[in-house]
C-alpha cells in the first residue's frame, strides 16, 4: 500500500491520500469527509504541489477517457477530460490535424491542460491551450452542472482556465484543431555564443517562425553566460506528405531505476552539455521529437534519484530589466555548485488568454532542473523566486513547489477575484501553501 504520493517532480512528498476513480460524466461528486478536500487529478505531470491535496481526496479521471466527437471536416473535438493529448494526437493526426497548441509532454489530459493553461514553442502565434477551447463542462461540489464557453457563463469560463482545478470538476471539453499537411516540422538549429546571441537570433525567428525555443548550457560564465541552441521551425508544407525519412522516436524506452543521488553532478552535467551542443539536428524531423523529446523515455524523472528534482520556470518582462533578470538567474545557477540538467528558453507573445490565472504574459521564459539536494537547493530556488519579483515577472504554478504567499500576489493580481470562484470543497497542497495555510 502507497503511504506517499508525489507529483512529477518527485518533490515534495505527501502522505497518500485516498483516491475517487470518475467514471461517468453524469454522476455527483462525493462529499468530502469532515474537514476534507477534493481535487481533480489527471496523470500529475505537474512537477510541484499543485496537483496534491494532502490530508483530502484526489478526484483520478483515468476513467474518463471517451472520445465524444470528432469532425473531421472542420477539426472540432469533443471528449471527456481524463483523454490525453498523446490519444488525441494519435486519432487526429492521421487525418491532418493536431493540437494547436502542445506542451512538451503528451501524456498530460486535456483537463489538466486546461486548468494550467498549458502553453508551447509558438505562444507568439497561438498562445494558450485556453484560446482554442469553446466549451466544456463543470461540475461543482454542490452538484451544480455548468456550460462554460466564451458567451456561455463566461467568468467561470475565464476562472477556470488555469484554475489549477480548484473551480470544479472538467467532465468534458470542446476543442478546435488546426490542420496540418503532415506529421514533419521543418526545423533549425542556430549555435549561440551568450544571452546577447540569443537576443540578436529571436527577433527574426519570431518574425519568420511558428515555433521558437532554446537550450542553454547550465554551466556556461563570463562571456559565454548563456550560450546554447535556438531550435525554430514550421510545419511542412504539403509536398513532404509522403515523405518517409523523418520517422516518429521509438517508445517504449523506460528508466528501469531510481539514478543514485550523485548521478547528476557537474562532471556529469558538462558532459550532457557538450553533447547537447554538438548536437544540432536540422531539415524533417518529425513532431514526436520535435515537440515531445523527453516523453522517448518513460520515467525519466527517476534519472534525478529517490529525492527527486525542482523545476524553476519563470516568465519575465521583455525589457532591459527581463534581460538582467534572465542574465542573473543563469548566473547564480552557474555558481551554485549545483548545475540545471535542463535549461530551456522561450518567448512569449502578446496574444491574451481568456485565462484570469494563465501564466504567460509577454516577454521571456526560463525553465531550471535541478536535483534536490535539500535546503541548498530550496535556498537557491528562492533565490531565483526573488530575482523574478524583482524584475516584474512571475513563476509557473504547474511548475512550482517553492514560491511564498508574497510572490503569489506579487505574480497573480486577479488571485482574490479568482478565489471567489474556487468550490468551497476543493483545494490543494499549492493553494493552502500560497495562502499561508499550508
Amino acid at each position: 500500500m502507497k503511504t506517499e504520493r508525489t507529483s512529477w517532480g518527485r518533490y515534495p512528498r505527501v502522505k497518500a491520500q485516498p483516491v475517487h476513480p470518475v467514471s461517468w460524466t453524469s454522476e455527483p461528486l462525493p462529499v468530502p469527509p469532515a474537514g476534507g478536500t477534493l481535487l481533480p487529478h489527471g496523470q500529475g505531470r505537474s512537477y510541484g504541489d499543485s496537483c496534491l491535496n494532502e490530508g483530502g481526496t484526489l478526484l483520478t479521471t483515468e476513467r474518463l477517457d471517451h472520445f465524444l466527437g470528432f469532425d473531421p471536416a472542420t477539426g472540432v473535438l469533443r471528449c471527456e477530460s481524463g483523454v490525453t493529448l498523446d490519444t488525441i494526437v494519435r486519432l487526429v493526426a492521421p487525418q491532418g490535424w493536431f493540437p494547436p497548441v502542445t506542451p512538451g509532454t503528451k501524456f498530460v489530459t486535456v483537463g489538466g491542460a486546461i486548468a494550467n493553461d498549458v502553453h508551447g514553442k509558438n505562444h507568439v502565434r497561438e498562445g494558450t491551450f485556453g484560446r482554442h477551447l469553446r466549451r466544456f463542462e463543470l461540475v461543482r461540489s454542490d452538484c451544480s452542472r455548468r456550460e462554460c464557453s466564451p458567451t456561455e457563463n463566461r467568468d467561470w469560463f475565464e476562472a477556470t482556465i488555469g484554475g489549477l482545478g480548484l473551480t470544479g470538476l472538467i467532465t468534458w471539453a470542446e476543442l478546435q484543431l488546426r490542420r496540418v499537411s503532415n506529421p514533419y516540422i521543418l526545423q533549425e538549429t542556430i549555435p549561440f555564443e551568450n544571452l546577447e546571441g540569443f537576443l540578436s537570433i529571436l527577433e527574426e525567428s519570431e518574425r519568420d517562425f511558428e515555433f521558437n525555443v532554446a537550450w542553454v548550457d547550465s554551466l556556461a560564465r563570463g562571456r559565454h553566460l548563456g550560450r546554447g541552441l535556438f531550435y525554430r521551425g514550421d510545419y511542412a508544407p504539403p509536398q513532404f506528405d509522403a515523405v518517409p525519412r523523418a520517422r516518429a522516436i521509438p517508445s517504449g524506452l523506460g528508466v528501469p531505476f531510481d539514478f543514485p543521488g550523485f548521478a547528476l553532478n557537474r562532471v556529469s552535467v558538462a558532459a550532457f552539455n557538450a553533447l547537447q551542443y554538438r548536437m544540432r539536428p536540422q531539415g524533417l524531423v518529425h513532431y514526436e521529437p520535435f515537440f515531445y523529446p523527453l516523453d522517448a523515455v518513460h520515467g525519466w524523472n527517476r534519472i534525478y534519484g529517490r529525492q527527486g528534482f525542482l523545476q524553476f520556470q519563470c516568465g519575465v518582462p521583455m525589457s532591459h530589466a527581463g534581460v538582467d533578470a534572465l542574465r542573473e538567474i543563469l548566473d547564480r545557477s552557474a555558481h551554485s555548485g549545483m548545475p540545471s540538467f535542463l535549461t530551456v528558453l522561450k518567448v512569449y507573445g502578446d496574444v491574451p488568454s481568456p485565462g484570469w490565472m494563465s501564466f504567460p504574459k509577454r516577454g521571456f521564459s526560463l525553465a531550471l532542473d535541478f536535483a534536490n539536494r535539500g535546503e541548498r537547493t530550496y535556498r537557491l530556488v528562492d533565490e531565483l523566486d526573488a530575482v523574478t519579483r524583482r524584475a516584474g515577472g512571475r513563476v509557473y504554478p504547474a511548475k512550482d513547489s517553492r514560491m511564498s504567499p508574497e510572490s503569489f500576489r506579487a505574480y497573480y493580481p486577479e488571485h482574490e477575484r479568482f478565489a471567489r470562484y474556487v468550490d468551497p470543497a476543493f483545494s490543494s497542497s499549492f493553494w493552502r501553501r500560497v495562502n499561508g495555510a499550508g
